[in-house]
């Protein structure tokens, strides 16, 4: 198939690079130079703006924010007939239900798939795929998501996938939180935080988060950058935004996006999202 890959940034660029190995043509489209020479050293081409783009079978988008997924689709609306859309940003039900009708009122069919992954998954081709939309549309699209993960349909309706993935944000958001508040509380307590990570991860406290973020939050502030600190100022706030649409209440959650928000504050926005533990006093670092 001929594929558009909307966001060339850190996860979308081997997401492209597996659709592209898997004998789709790729060509890349983001704002940001720098994200289209990452695109470019890894051999796909690409392009600043969804206009400037051939035509193509299939749009992929991992776009930041629902603000950009609403730009992308108004700019890209005159050329949308017939194009299979695949939603794949972390935007919130209500951001994804409002794009896809407007590209299905233009002549387009929409698949929403958020993914649950991070970088390291994204460049082995093992993301989790939460998908929904109408079933004609996913199984035409189904080859491209199959070359970026496993692909689980969650139902019918364009909207479902991101309630998944709200689901999703909203343990993350809370494990790595977690994680960093004991670690913390390791050394408070005059323990040495590497060797209690390994002790505890491995029986029933562990979880997949403290194992991946708490050997990141014990290396510093220049850790390199898997998941940025700002992702989960905006996902936390989807997901609050979501409960409070939904009258649910989740008070961890709102704990969680508070040190997210703070760790932003605190000059931290672009850093690993490990570094929530700097929030705390008594950094374990």
């Amino acid at each position: 198939m001929k594929v558009i890959f909307v966001g060339t940034g850190a996860i979308g660029v081997p997401m492209a690079c597996q659709i592209q190995r898997a004998g789709h043509a790729v060509i890349g489209v983001d704002v940001f130079e720098a994200s289209r020479q990452r695109a470019q050293a890894q051999g796909i081409e690409a392009v600043s703006r969804i206009a400037e783009a051939p035509e193509a079978d299939v749009v992929v988008v991992m776009v930041a924010t629902p603000q950009q997924l609403q730009a992308l689709v108004a700019e890209a609306l005159p050329q949308v007939a017939g194009q299979h859309w695949v939603i794949m940003s972390t935007v919130g039900p209500q951001a994804v239900r409002e794009a896809a009708s407007s590209l299905i009122a233009a002549g387009a069919q929409v698949v929403d798939a958020p993914v649950t992954g991070g970088t390291a998954r994204a460049s082995t081709g093992e993301l989790v795929i939460f998908a929904s939309g109408a079933p004609a549309a996913i199984a035409l699209v189904e080859p491209v998501l199959k070359a970026m993960g496993s692909v689980s349909i969650v139902g019918d309706e364009v909207g479902e996938g991101q309630g998944i993935k709200v689901i999703n944000q909203h343990l993350c958001s809370v494990h790595i939180v977690a994680a960093a508040e004991a670690l913390n509380l390791a050394q408070s307590l005059g323990l040495a935080p590497a060797q209690v990570l390994k002790l505890v991860e491995r029986g029933a406290a562990g979880s997949w988060m403290l194992s991946d973020r708490g050997p990141r939050m014990l290396e510093g502030t220049d850790v390199s950058v898997s998941s940025a600190i700002n992702i989960f100022v905006k996902d936390s706030g989807l997901v609050a935004e979501a409960a409070t649409a939904c009258h649910a209440e989740v008070p961890l959650l709102q704990v969680a996006h508070a040190r997210y928000l703070a760790a932003a504050e605190a000059g931290l926005g672009q850093r690993d999202d490990s570094r929530v533990i700097e929030t705390w006093s008594k950094p374990a670092n």
